[in-house]
């Protein structure tokens, strides 16, 4: 049996009755890494050892009766931007490449509590600025479905790790489309929670009134037992919502007849391939039937959406990274001189180009004289965004759209062109300005590369979109297909 091939929900069962042993799913999960990681390279650094000890105490706690939690003996690979306390976490970027944080984030003290076992930090675009994985320090990750592609970003060693089954389950975070991007180019499920409802405490910042940490799986089923840990108000997070756990696994299996969904039309206009968009309809037609009611509907200013995005997260990059001066921690360049000669050596050589051009734009957008015209009016922007997407889901339980226009792209095909980069955040990036959450499972593919659907709903209406994923995965089974490698 090929322990790595499933799920955690398939997992969690068999460790806590005996039928396997934790070491065992974790030696096998360790033994495809050692297979597939050269085609790959899903991972920036892994913690065989010690994971191997932690599934021993939670196969020795289940000897003794002792109570386990949802995720025993789980493995559980990590974005490289997550703190975990003694463990490398680099974000990718050289400027970070030896950077052992003294703390863990609260989301990986839930899932240890809970029983998950980290295994490893895995590839990011550097500092998460980035949809394709090619800007990371550490080289790019391959997308499993065809190694001469990306896996979308800036999560796509997360995406990529579950899509080979070199993980059984793995977090992301997303400031604007950073989990749905890779796990619709990979075949996966990832979900971008409502801003606030999972802690960013640990989580090193790029855009903080944007980012959210979020569980990625190889089924919505999964998704919403990861969500159930790592969701719940945390005191040591000032943007934390007072939300009290919840069991979002609960009521996955209750039907969606009836479920009013909106297709705003904007999502299907220019940019959008023909054949994603094909495929994204025919998902609409399984909706409706499976019950749903599906109905055009319009969101305005969608137009606006991405500069609005990208002058708030540049602007917000410029101050979060300002921290990094090779003074306090990191990379320091060898350079003799004063504190500034030190400051801008350090960041010159640690920083990539991608992170440069957008710390520069963004501290051109909050100096004096063009703060008004810039970030003021990008920030008034998004809260009639915000508006729109409240307004339309008043009316709708859920909004559905392709969770990206254009198919995996080759790698090095774009990032030469960082506007046509930038562009393809268009179905994604709205929904960070607006705070809402949504989720991005497969619906298909297109010469044999996947699709992927997304499914938007109101603040704290996680359950709502899990539901309607649940009864599309199940009624079409896209999920179920795996890369060969």
């Amino acid at each position: 049996m090929h322990l790595n091939r499933l799920s955690c929900h398939q997992l969690v069962g068999k460790i806590k009755t005996q039928e396997v042993t934790a070491v065992d799913v974790v030696e096998q999960v360790f033994e495809r890494i050692k297979r597939v990681e050269s085609k790959i390279r899903a991972f920036i650094s892994t913690f065989k050892d010690d994971a191997l000890r932690r599934a021993e105490a939670v196969d020795k706690k289940i000897k003794r009766g002792e109570e386990v939690g949802p995720l025993a003996g789980i493995p559980v690979a990590i974005k490289d931007n997550i703190c975990t306390r003694g463990k490398l976490t680099t974000c990718g970027s050289k400027i970070l490449s030896n950077y052992f944080p003294p703390y863990d984030a609260t989301v990986i003290e839930r899932i240890e509590a809970a029983g998950g076992i980290v295994i490893g930090k895995t590839n990011m675009d550097e500092f998460a600025m980035g949809n394709s994985t090619e800007t990371s320090f550490f080289g790019c990750t391959h997308n499993p479905w065809d190694l001469t592609r990306v896996p979308g970003g800036s999560s796509g060693g997360s995406a990529a790790a579950l899509a080979s089954d070199e993980t059984i389950l793995a977090l992301g975070s997303d400031t604007g489309g950073s989990i749905r991007c890779p796990a619709s180019f990979c075949s996966v499920v990832g979900l971008k929670p409502t801003y606030g409802l999972v802690s960013r405490y640990g989580l090193v910042s790029y855009a903080n009134s944007l980012e959210q940490i979020g569980p990625m799986a190889k089924d919505v089923v999964d998704c919403a037992i990861l969500l159930s840990v790592i969701a719940g108000h945390d005191p040591r997070d000032s943007t934390s919502a007072p939300y009290p756990p919840h069991d979002y696994a609960k009521n996955l299996r209750c039907d969606i007849k009836g479920i009013k969904v909106g297709v705003p039309k904007e999502f299907f206009g220019e940019g959008l391939d023909e054949k994603v968009e094909k495929v994204v309809m025919d998902s609409i037609g399984v909706l409706e039937d499976l019950g749903a009611s599906c109905s055009e509907t319009s969101i305005s200013y969608l137009d606006y959406a991405i500069p609005t995005y990208y002058l708030i997260a540049m602007s917000e990059a410029s101050s979060n990274l300002a921290r990094f001066d090779g003074l306090r921690y990191g990379f320091r360049a060898e350079c003799d001189g004063d504190w500034n000669e030190v400051f801008s050596t350090t960041r010159g050589e640690g920083f990539g180009e991608e992170v440069k051009r957008r710390i520069l734009l963004g501290t051109f957008a909050l100096s004096a004289g063009y703060y008004d015209k810039y970030y003021l009016k990008a920030l008034k922007v998004r809260t009639l965004i915000k508006r729109e997407f409240e307004k339309a889901l008043s009316k709708f339980d859920v909004l559905v759209t392709p969770t990206m226009p254009i198919l995996p792209f080759k790698i090095g095909e774009m990032i030469e062109d960082p506007l046509v980069m930038y562009m393809i955040d268009i179905d994604t990036a709205p929904v960070n300005l607006a705070g809402v959450p949504s989720i991005s499972v497969p619906c298909g593919f297109v010469d044999g590369l996947p699709v992927g659907l997304q499914i938007i709903g109101g603040f704290f209406e996680e359950e709502k979109i899990l539901r309607v994923a649940y009864a599309f995965q199940e009624q079409t089974g896209f999920h179920l297909k795996k890369p060969e490698i």
